[in-house]
């Protein structure tokens, strides 16, 4: 069957773009993804995030080749791999990034890409619950709640933020990041506003809209350096769909660079010796692979009730019926009620680490099974990452997953970062506000006494925090990917639109600046 446009993914970016391009009946869309629908229970309520980061019937599983300068260490990534993408498995906070983001990406050649230039799409995705504003929107199909649910180690870990001169700021996405206070989150009335909710269901009728998932693409259709359709496989048939005017990737930053290297657009020399024919070369494919790093510490808390307790027994029971009569309770919370934006040294203009503040604690990242003790966690994380990975196949099975090296704190500058946030989330957690409930620190612990034993915790227990970019670069220099309208370089009918193209990782967690992407393409796409 033949069509005017075919995106291949329905994640955050996907979705939104299957229900912008198909608002004209005149288009024909068809969306396809590897995954199948969002039915799964856990992914709508929110707290049930944690039983999906390792299901591999709704995510990609993918694991990190060995990490030099973590030991040799591999570590999860999960990726969404159902309707809706990573927006139907994640943490749902709504993060937009810096400012100033934004406008490097304008100064390196990303034309249109400006603060002024997203800020529009940001407030038309929006339907904030705090109503409209010169920074955000009201009415748009994305809904935008504030956290209800935080309770008393919440209140006290804010006094503890700003004990230590760290600033109030009820709103991040306000244009000025800094400080501490409370997130807001992709939640409406207790359940998680992904883009599959969001923007593809009440786009799901139209007739000229056709959905199709369990549906891997295997590569792109070239003729010349046209792209004309997408092969694909699905219930173990392959078949083909071709679209008049372009294909667009928004498999993210590990799956679109992928696909194009299987569809051989490249690095020439990658490509001959997995025996892929070189359709077009460029060589930035794959490259530039930025994500945040995160190490979590861990503390043992008193005189007041976590999400540890909250979640077993008696109370979790008690949690179910709150959610069941009235979607209400601990059941209804994003991962991160509360966090800050820190500079860890007073020079730097903007914040380079961010605290993700959970109200629970685990050991284990990838069952994210609760201590059974009442717990809070910070995950110190690095905003503006120095190292530079790359995402590369490694077979030309399309299922077969790539490979993905991070290259963490391979960087001075990084590991020098990482530290000076270990040691201010340490000075937090010693302020007045929050000693009646510390009992201790449970790690790294009190034997991490300088700057070596925290690098140490830092190589054995950190790891990616989950939000990879770049991997198919926007810009105008030798290694970008695509030009400022999204389009393949040297290539015609040919998008992309994920996070793979972002110049630099934005500071901050990446759904909400994905689905800023796909508004703003979706208008560059049908002007």
């Amino acid at each position: 069957m033949d069509y005017d446009f075919i995106i291949v993914g329905a994640g955050s970016a996907g979705c939104v773009l299957a229900n912008r391009l198909s608002a004209d009946p005149t288009h024909k869309v068809l969306l396809l993804e590897a995954g199948p629908e969002d039915r799964n229970p856990w992914i709508h309520i929110p707290l049930g995030y944690g039983k999906n980061v390792s299901n591999p019937a709704v995510n990609w599983c993918f694991q990190s080749e060995p990490e030099d300068e973590l030991y040799g260490q591999s570590y999860m990534l999960p990726r969404g791999k159902v309707i809706g993408g990573s927006s139907s498995i994640n943490g749902m906070v709504y993060v937009r990034g810096q400012k100033e983001d934004y406008d490097i990406w304008a100064q390196m050649g990303c034309t249109g890409w400006s603060y002024d230039d997203v800020l529009p799409y940001f407030r038309k995705a929006e339907n904030n619950e705090r109503g409209e504003s010169d920074v955000h929107g009201a009415g748009g199909l994305l809904d935008v709640s504030d956290i209800k649910e935080q309770g008393t180690i919440c209140d006290a870990m804010v006094r503890a933020g700003m004990e230590i001169g760290l600033p109030y700021n009820d709103d991040i996405n306000s244009g000025d990041q800094e400080g501490i206070g409370p997130h807001q989150a992709t939640i409406r009335d207790g359940r998680r506003a992904s883009t599959a909710q969001a923007y593809l269901k009440p786009a799901r009728n139209r007739p000229n809209l056709h959905i199709l998932p369990n549906a891997t693409a295997c590569k792109v259709m070239i003729e010349g350096k046209k792209a004309v359709g997408v092969t694909y496989l699905r219930k173990n048939k392959r078949d083909e769909a071709k679209a008049a005017r372009d294909i667009i990737l928004c498999g993210g930053a590990f799956n679109s660079p992928q696909l194009l290297e299987l569809s051989g657009v490249g690095d020439p020399e990658r490509l001959s010796d997995l025996g892929i024919p070189v359709i077009h070369k460029l060589p930035g494919v794959g490259a530039n692979l930025q994500d945040h790093f995160v190490v979590r510490m861990r503390w043992r808390i008193q005189n007041t009730i976590t999400l540890n307790e909250k979640t077993k027994g008696l109370r979790a029971l008690g949690e179910g019926l709150k959610y069941l009569i009235g979607r209400k309770g601990a059941l209804t919370m994003a991962t991160l009620p509360i966090g800050a934006f820190v500079r860890t040294h007073p020079e730097l203009e903007t914040p380079n680490v961010q605290f993700q503040i959970f109200p629970g604690s685990y050991a284990a990242i990838e069952d994210r099974k609760l201590d059974k003790e009442p717990g809070v966690t910070i995950g110190v994380t690095l905003l503006h990452v120095e190292g530079r990975g790359h995402v590369h196949v490694k077979s030309t099975d399309p299922e077969a997953p790539p490979g993905i090296w991070h290259n963490m704190l391979s960087t001075e500058i990084d590991r020098q970062s990482i530290v000076a946030g270990m040691w201010m989330a340490r000075r937090m957690m010693e302020a007045e506000a929050v000693r009646p409930y510390v009992a201790f620190e449970k790690t790294p612990g009190p034997e991490a006494y300088d700057d070596e034993a925290f690098l140490e915790h830092a190589r054995r227990f950190g790891a990616s925090n989950w939000h990879p970019a770049g991997t198919c670069k926007m810009g105008i220099d030798p290694l970008a990917v695509v030009d400022p309208l999204l389009k393949v370089h040297g290539m015609e009918n040919f998008r992309v639109v994920d996070a793979s193209i972002m110049p630099n990782v934005i500071s901050g967690n990446t759904n909400a600046p994905t689905i800023m992407i796909a508004e703003k393409a979706a208008d560059m796409i049908l002007s």
